[in-house]
């Protein structure tokens, strides 16, 4: 099993979990006319893919050993293995809330409400479930990522002169944070205690969870959805080859950065609350493809630009405030 013994290699892979987790939703842009809720099939699908891989992978480098990925899942007792399938229906819940969110309001909006007040709820139960990292740093960083986060929603409310729409996606954000930040301490305690799950036996385990939480979940979205005309599995099947081909990578780039992020947090000198907090550095990541390349912001008057440009100062000055916590 890989995990990486030195902190510059645990902060590529956060930086990588934080590329992924920002990108993923670039996947659902691409798939313009094709309804988040067919799109959400093929995305779960990708993520329980890739940590199949991945735990045959770089989960079995040793299979003699009783931490490799197939050897752990058998040793793995009930509590843990329900643990991590809990973080997966919580995390599922709160992502299709978040993908509504995204088709109502925008990357530039649905992340950095969601996500950022994920961050904030994430962090402080990770820190509590283990406190490793400067907490005045870790803390600090993530006051300033609150900031952008408000900073962000001012502009927005410079942008859009008819908010009935973006109240609906505002409201579905912050919903969607709520849920993502009690996703990870599920996962967190999997990770802990005699019998506890690997990085890679959790991730897995989590994926299944995704996967039978979505069934239900996704079939009364589908049924009731929040925008549009209800849709039916009969519309899946009709999709074009590339319409699914998106869906599977998206769910194949959300679930490398989930891994890489457990794998990172396993680390002795990094911890759950670090590795959360700035993978959910992802909301600065995914600003940045709303506003530069899918031009949500654009014709925005003056003072939603500075607003905007304040947004990433503060996110680049907490972000490197929550990457040196666990050196100092």
């Amino acid at each position: 099993m890989f995990i990486p013994g030195l902190y510059p290699l645990a902060l590529f892979m956060m930086i990588v979990t934080m590329i992924c987790w920002g990108s993923w939703a670039n996947t659902q842009k691409l798939t313009s006319g094709w309804r988040f809720e067919l799109f959400y099939w093929d995305y779960v699908f990708g993520i329980l893919l890739i940590s199949v891989i991945l735990g045959f992978t770089m989960g079995s480098t040793n299979t003699a050993s009783p931490d490799s990925f197939i050897a752990n899942l058998r040793d793995a007792n009930a509590r843990h293995l329900l643990l991590a399938f809990i973080g997966g229906v919580v995390f599922n819940v709160a992502n299709i809330l978040l993908v509504a969110a995204i088709a109502i309001a925008g990357l530039a909006v649905a992340f950095p409400i969601g996500i950022g007040l994920a961050l904030v709820i994430g962090a402080a139960l990770n820190y509590i479930i283990e406190p490793k990292g400067n907490p005045a740093l870790l803390f600090g960083g993530i006051a300033l990522v609150v900031v952008a986060i408000i900073l962000d929603a001012f502009a927005y409310r410079k942008l859009v002169k008819d908010l009935s729409v973006s109240k609906k996606g505002i409201l579905l954000s912050l919903l969607c944070g709520v849920g993502m930040g009690l996703f990870y301490p599920f996962v967190a305690s999997a990770a802990k205690g005699p019998h506890h799950l690997v990085p890679y036996t959790v991730t897995f385990v989590f994926a299944v969870g995704v996967v039978a939480c979505t069934i239900p979940v996704n079939y009364i979205f589908m049924r009731k959805p929040v925008s549009g005309p209800p849709v039916s599995m009969g519309d899946y099947f009709r999709g074009t080859g590339p319409l699914h081909f998106w869906g599977l990578l998206g769910g194949i780039i959300w679930g490398t950065g989930m891994i890489f992020n457990v794998v990172a947090s396993y680390a002795q000198m990094v911890g759950p609350a670090t590795a959360y907090a700035l993978g959910q550095g992802a909301t600065m990541v995914s600003a940045i493809w709303g506003v530069f390349v899918w031009r949500e912001f654009a014709g925005a008057p003056p003072a939603a630009r500075r607003l905007i440009a304040f947004m990433f100062l503060c996110f680049v000055i907490g972000l490197s405030c929550v990457a040196v916590a666990p050196i100092f």
